[in-house]
């Protein structure tokens, strides 16, 4: 049954769904998106809003520019949008659970499977699937390089950003580097407007959104602090809600966030961190179901499934938080330049963030001669000149790192 619902914060009439229906068609997508945040914004548009009308394209596109605009899954973000949109907070959780519950299964029986591949032929399969992250990471830079800094004054920060990056080997330095990005496009970025929106159909009011807000910025504070130290859990719950909370520009982003997380206080190896990255590549749904085969990989914090659990809630919370906050005085921010030069600034810092990612730990931790080259240049290709799907690269990587241990 589907009716019209008063909305406080627009007083417009917004047609509600059901929350089985919410989750039916959130189910289908989180089972058949492949390709990435890019490609997952092709599916919901085609699937919501060509085929099911959940939103008009006016409001589909306003949606996806706040997404892009603020820090975190992008998709993820978009898919828990519109399930508010459409169900109010019932629905926004049907949404997010059903798309990403298959992505985070999968990537969870490969964490379990992992111990299984300790011969020959295993190492060399979770070695393809290092090679799918270079191939997958040096693709996802070229298109954020040329969305996100297309001009000279973007493509400068940008290098600044790389340059410093790998210059100091400092994680902590991603934060400088993004803030500085912000600073200098609120200065250099001139040419960059937001769209001017109207407000979204919602069944909360302003406070509401301020009250998210508020509640995002004290679990950021803390997850900051040292009192977030003091468990295991507590300490691994802090990192990954960091991360979600950090992350701009895009899924590919989260790599060198979730590296300085995971893997410098020695909670997962890099071979493993890189074998998630790649196997994440290979299933349908959210990147940051990554998070949980994380988690699932970190010992003494409860179990498997507790630290699957708490990482992907972590991870995930953050940007939920964020979207369903803003929602509100979206119309508000676009009235403002300064806001669109700033998140320029930001987006091509993280472009340079990426850049040095992609040389260290990806490309170091990866390949060890030309063989390994050959193979991901072959991959990249396939992704850049035939546009084939990151299954098909997945396949690759992996069938020619075997095939090359059997013959040597």
């Amino acid at each position: 049954m589907i009716d019209p619902v008063d909305t406080p914060s627009s007083g417009r009439a917004v047609q509600s769904g059901s929350v089985a229906e919410i989750f039916t068609a959130f189910l289908r997508l989180g089972l058949t998106s492949f390709g990435g945040p890019i490609a997952h914004l092709g599916y919901f548009h085609r699937e919501l809003i060509e085929r099911r009308r959940w939103v008009d394209e006016a409001q589909y596109g306003q949606l996806l520019a706040l997404c892009q605009f603020l820090p975190g899954p992008a998709s993820s973000q978009l898919g828990f949008a519109l399930g508010l949109i459409r169900g109010g907070w019932r629905g926004a959780l049907a949404a997010s659970f059903a798309f990403t519950a298959p992505s985070v299964l999968i990537l969870l029986a490969f964490a379990q499977l992992m111990s299984l591949l300790d011969n020959p032929l295993g190492q060399a399969a979770i070695h393809g699937l290092k090679l799918v992250a270079v191939a997958v990471v040096a693709h996802g830079l070229l298109g954020m390089a040329r969305t996100l800094a297309p001009d000279a004054p973007r493509r400068l920060i940008a290098i600044a950003s790389a340059s410093i990056i790998l210059v100091t080997g400092s994680a902590a330095i991603q934060l400088l580097a993004v803030a500085t990005g912000a600073l200098l496009g609120v200065f250099i970025c001139r040419n960059v407007r937001l769209p001017a929106a109207d407000g979204f159909p919602l069944r909360y009011v302003t406070h509401t959104g301020l009250l998210l807000l508020c509640i995002f910025t004290l679990l950021l504070a803390i997850a900051l602090t040292p009192i977030a130290s003091e468990s295991p859990l507590a300490s691994v719950a802090a990192a990954f809600y960091r991360a979600g909370a950090l992350v701009f520009g895009g899924g590919h982003v989260v790599l060198p966030l979730l590296q300085e997380a995971v893997v410098t206080p020695g909670w997962v190896t890099q071979d493993d961190f890189l074998a998630g990255y790649g196997g994440a590549q290979a299933v349908p749904g959210p990147m940051f179901s990554l998070a949980a085969f994380l988690g699932a990989r970190i010992e003494n914090i409860g179990g498997t499934g507790v630290g699957a659990l708490v990482s992907l809630l972590a991870i995930l919370l953050p940007g939920f938080l964020l979207v369903a906050g803003v929602l509100p005085v979206w119309r508000s921010i676009t009235q403002y330049p300064g806001a669109a030069r700033a998140l320029a600034g930001v987006n091509a810092a993280v472009v340079g963030l990426l850049a040095a990612a992609l040389y260290d730990p990806v490309w170091t931790s990866a390949i060890r001669g030309l063989p390994d080259f050959a193979i991901v240049l072959a991959g990249f290709v396939l992704l850049v000149a035939l546009r084939t799907s990151s299954l098909l690269v997945v396949a690759w990587c992996v069938i020619a790192s075997t095939l090359r241990t059997l013959l040597s």
